[in-house]
């Protein structure tokens, strides 16, 4: 499958799927004015491709500043895709890259792991640069 790359805006995060290595990335600001329109033509083939996974190694990098409700609602649609993939025998490692002085991104990455069964979750606090 080809990758799949969408330049950040300031309302919409980056999109890096990269297929054939089994690396996604999302980075940025999510608060998009229509979240299905943004996220619909992302998260289908993202779905495709963790059904016909298999027992294969992937890896999540989840790097926001901000999101909105309606970007959480499709935060959570991923981790549960994510965890089915891991529970169907993918080995799946999840990454929540936060700004350590933002401790409203941290509790939401602690939240977000807690709901993962089967996929392995770290938080990585940012370098400072």
């Amino acid at each position: 499958m080809e990758p799949l790359k969408i330049p950040a805006t300031s309302n919409t995060p980056e999109v890096d799927f990269d297929f054939d290595q089994n690396r996604f990335c999302l980075k940025g600001e999510s608060h998009p004015e229509d979240v299905t329109a943004f996220y619909q033509p992302v998260m289908d083939p993202l779905e495709a491709h963790l059904g016909n996974h298999g027992d294969g190694t992937c890896e999540f990098v989840l790097e926001f500043i901000y999101f909105n409700s309606s970007s959480a609602k499709i935060v959570m649609t991923l981790m549960d895709l994510i965890d089915e993939a891991a529970e169907a025998g993918a080995t799946v490692n999840v990454k929540w890259v936060y700004d350590p002085e933002d401790d409203n991104m941290l509790e939401l990455g602690e939240e977000f792991g807690e709901d993962l069964e089967h996929a392995k979750f770290e938080l990585v606090a940012q370098e400072s640069e």
